[in-house]
């Protein structure tokens, strides 16, 4: 910190010379002025008449204020030569390639705001109390008139700012240091209050350390950078899905670096051309300042939507580094990039670090958290602190559990429906064969971790890890119900997929619903229940004409999708043979749901009423003769319930026959 004083202290002393200076030079100048204006003295005759001088010419200067000017110019030079690194005029005239000129002009226009005497001073000089570019062109020496040129520094970059009437010439307009540039001169560091409400501070270091499959991108990244310094940098492509996980990684790569890192929403990024020509100028210029890195997060963005145009173009037209928070690579980019692919932490660094944060609750079972949920470090970190400080006396295992459900319960909007799943084991009837397959299911989601990670199995597949079943029968047979109780039983979340949300009358609408659903699903513990799934999941058919062509396409990106889904995927349909044969090959399990015997519709008829419903003389062995499904047996018990409520006595044969 003393340090920076030190400089504070030698950049005030610098400016106090430069404004000296300043000073002695108006004050030559408006003495020229000065000279030039008063009356004549009349001369005496007979002999030749004197010429006047020219307006705005120095007078003959004396021995004094020659000394005077060149005292002061030693004086900044020395207070220029004295301070490392050199003062923030010197350092702002070279990051943005400004003349000695130039800075002149600058100095000239941030003294107005440094110095109260600058007015009148420019007053007497040129008779207004401002600077001007006429100003300037008469009071340093080697003036250049492309300073005048928008192409410039002064005005390509906004450093002054050109107040500019209708009728008044450029070179005559006042002229005003921009507010930013003035508190760079004093060697104050903040963002430009342009850009300053539209971005979002991210520099404050990493609090958590990051898993070692993390911080090797991280190194990559910081390697990268550092090899290739020049102008313009590269754009670096942060590849993944998980928010998180993509933050954290820019963060500790900025951090590394000891770069200020800040984040841009792309809503904040305009789509017109001049506040984006002005928004890309200005954060480019706030780079060329000081150092600075910028986040932008597109996971969102399709590569059609008029918004990833407009941060192609914000990208093309400004410089500093940039992380892109993306899905899918960018290849449209104007900018030399890297692609840095990122992930959450692999599931042996998850098991490490539940087991590090509940080490003195190991009947936790860290394992069973590590196997089913796919979290990253903030959301691990965060849901081990608040359940181990939560004083609910419920068991810390369950609470865990909970919350994990809930932080990583996934967004699908208006794609699917969430299923609250009631129904258990002993509700469901079937026969053995079928039950003992349900059961199977069951027990290869609990054993995942143990086989895929423990047994090696993920080290030698990258595909088909996830569960896939399709379970088949006439309506009514039990099949979502099954789904139901795998998903109690399991305690995970059951989403039933809305087809008609999903699937999309215009071409490449339906993949991009089928990219949420999955991709959304993928990172949240949940089973993806798709009911008639024939309607999606039909045969492919020969190509006639383009709507069979996409219609193919939809298919075979379900079955790349289906493939590489790395949950639980139940496919429920009552038309077998329409369903597509490679579907059929990928399914680990096919279960047939066979209309009910008569000996398995009793036992669902024990089973319809709640035991809180009050029946009376029910003759089992006659309702199981009458050829119905589950799901109209259970439909027949609900609408007789209504029946002897409404009547006012218990649910007999009367009611149950008559539902």
């Amino acid at each position: 910190m003393s340090g920076y004083d030190d400089w504070e202290r030698g950049n005030d002393q610098y400016l106090a010379a430069a404004i000296a200076w300043l000073r002695l030079r108006l004050q030559r100048l408006a003495e020229a002025t000065r000279a030039s204006t008063e009356p004549a003295a009349p001369e005496p005759r007979p002999g030749p008449r004197r010429r006047r001088r020219p307006v705005l010419a120095l007078p003959p200067s004396t021995s004094r204020a020659k000394d005077e000017v060149a005292a002061a110019a030693e004086a900044m030079e020395e207070a220029e030569r004295s301070l490392q690194p050199p003062p923030a005029l010197r350092l702002i005239g070279d990051r943005l390639g400004l003349s000695t000129f130039e800075r002149q002009v600058l100095l000239l226009c941030a003294a107005m705001e440094l110095d109260t005497r600058t007015p009148e001073l420019c007053r007497a000089a040129h008779g207004q109390p401002y600077p001007t570019f006429a100003l300037a062109l008469a009071l340093f020496d080697d003036p250049a008139w492309d300073v005048l040129s928008p192409e410039r520094p002064l005005r390509y970059w906004h450093l002054v700012e050109v107040h500019q009437p209708a009728s008044q010439p450029l070179t005559t307009s006042p002229l005003r240091a921009d507010e930013r540039i003035v508190s760079a001169l004093k060697g104050l560091t903040f963002l430009d209050d342009r850009i300053g409400p539209l971005l979002q501070a991210l520099d404050d270091p990493p609090t958590l350390e990051l898993p070692l499959s993390q911080r090797e991108v991280v190194d990559m990244a910081v390697g990268h950078l550092r090899r290739n310094h020049d102008r313009p940098w590269p754009v670096l492509q942060l590849v993944g899905t998980d928010r998180d996980s993509l933050r954290l990684v820019a963060q500790s790569t900025a951090h590394a670096l000891g770069l200020p890192l800040y984040h841009l929403p792309v809503e904040n990024v305009p789509g017109q051309g001049g506040d984006l020509e002005s928004l890309a100028r200005l954060w480019h210029r706030e780079n060329l300042l000081g150092p600075a890195s910028l986040y932008l997060e597109a996971l969102e963005l399709d590569a059609s939507s008029p918004a990833q145009s407009t941060l192609l173009r914000f990208l093309s037209r400004s410089d500093g580094i940039v992380f892109l928070a993306t899905r899918d690579v960018s290849t449209a980019l104007n900018r030399p990039s890297h692609v840095l692919d990122v992930g959450r932490p692999t599931p042996a660094e998850q098991l490490t670090l539940w087991q590090d944060l509940l080490r003195d609750e190991a009947f936790t079972s860290p394992e069973r958290l590590a196997a089913q949920f796919d979290l990253d470090v903030t959301a691990i970190h965060r849901i081990a602190q608040q359940e181990l400080e939560n004083p609910d006396p419920a068991p810390l295992q369950h609470r865990l559990w909970d919350a994990c459900r809930r932080t990583s319960r996934p967004r699908l909007d208006s794609l699917a429906q969430r299923v609250d799943a009631k129904a258990t084991w002993d509700r469901l009837v079937l026969p053995v064969e079928q039950f003992s397959l349900l059961h199977e299911i069951a027990a290869q989601v609990r054993q995942r971790h143990q086989v895929y990670e423990r047994w090696g199995f993920a080290t030698d597949m990258n595909r088909g890890l996830g569960i896939s079943a399709m379970f088949t029968g006439e309506s009514g047979t039990g099949k979502t119900m099954a789904a139901e109780v795998i998903a109690n039983d399991l305690e995970l979340d059951l989403y039933r997929i809305d087809l008609s949300s999903v699937v999309d009358k215009y071409i490449g609408e339906t993949e991009k619903n089928l990219r949420r659903l999955f991709d959304a699903a993928e990172n949240g513990a949940v089973i993806l229940f798709f009911d008639e799934a024939d309607a999606l999941f039909g045969k492919r058919s020969e190509i006639k004409d383009a709507h069979d062509r996409y219609a193919n396409i939809e298919i075979n990106y379900l079955l790349q999708r289906m493939e590489g889904f790395g949950g639980l995927a139940i496919l429920a349909t009552n038309m077998k043979s329409a369903i597509d044969s490679a579907f059929l090959r990928r399914m680990r399990f096919v279960v047939d749901f066979p209309f009910p015997k008569a000996a398995d519709r009793r036992r669902m008829w024990e089973h319809a009423f709640p035991v809180a419903t009050p029946t009376e003389g029910l003759d089992l062995d006659r309702l199981a003769r009458i050829n119905l499904t589950g799901a109209n047996i259970q439909n027949a018990a609900l609408n007789a319930a209504f029946l002897a409520a409404n009547r006012g006595h218990p649910v007999g044969m009367r009611e149950v026959l008559q539902a």
